[in-house]
């Protein structure tokens, strides 16, 4: 199984490179850099691709031309937040007009023109999956005022439900991770249990996502999973 994964330097990204896969799979990383040494792991081959998705058409041309061949997944962990978000600071019209739109570019322009290009690659796969790398903030109710990041997390299921009705023949499987606040200071290497107590419950240890990726592309082909809400256990919002 060949996956890539777009955002893996750190966090979230970082710890999908170090726990999705099994020996015999190729990992691909994409990042704007390129980390030294490259994470390597037993029996699976790891490759890093240098992309900044500021610039969503060089990129993408950047990550056509070097992934021939086919992808069996494609996760795309991408997702700029404002500089105060989800803090007491933060206020929409205070923000910078240019950094809103680079969110703009960097979270709905790149994945769009990424996945343009790279579709017909998963296509070619056996079972083809993309997996989008949400937010509870798209949901309804959701209790947070963070307009950009908020209206690109929404726009991942627009980008969802288009992908699934124009490959529907294809049998793609798209799932959206609708992810609560997350534990990133922790990394997959983090005992579990260490990394799940911090924050008293309020923040989920990356390990739990990983393990809920792992899950969907274990699947059959006769199903897939559309969305999945995984919020802190003590997050009152849901």
């Amino acid at each position: 199984m060949r996956i890539v994964i777009v955002g893996a330097s750190t966090g979230l990204g970082r710890a999908f490179l170090d726990g999705l896969g099994d020996p015999g799979d190729e990992l691909v990383g994409v990042s704007r850099g390129v980390p030294d040494p490259l994470p390597a792991r037993a029996g699976i081959t790891t490759r890093w691709i240098s992309a900044d998705l500021a610039d969503p058409p060089l990129a993408a041309e950047s990550l056509a031309t070097e992934l021939p061949g086919a992808i069996d997944v494609l996760v795309m962990n991408v997702g700029l937040w404002e500089p105060a978000a989800f803090t007491a600071d933060y206020d929409f019209l205070a923000d910078d007009p240019a950094q809103l739109a680079r969110m703009v570019d960097v979270n709905i322009t790149a994945t769009a023109i990424v996945l343009q290009r790279l579709l017909p690659r998963v296509l070619a796969a056996p079972r083809p999956q993309v997996v989008l790398t949400g937010s509870t903030s798209a949901l309804p109710g959701n209790g947070r005022p963070e307009v950009v990041f908020g209206a690109s997390k929404h726009a991942l299921t627009g980008i969802a439900e288009a992908l699934r009705e124009g490959a529907r023949d294809e049998r793609l499987a798209v799932t959206v991770l609708h992810l609560g606040d997350l534990n990133t200071e922790d990394p997959l290497a983090t005992p579990r249990e260490d990394a799940a107590a911090r924050g008293a419950g309020a923040l989920i240890p990356v390990h739990d996502v990983v393990t809920m990726t792992r899950a969907l592309l274990s699947l059959s082909p006769a199903s897939y999973v559309r969305s999945l809400v995984l919020p802190a256990v003590a997050d009152p919002r849901f």
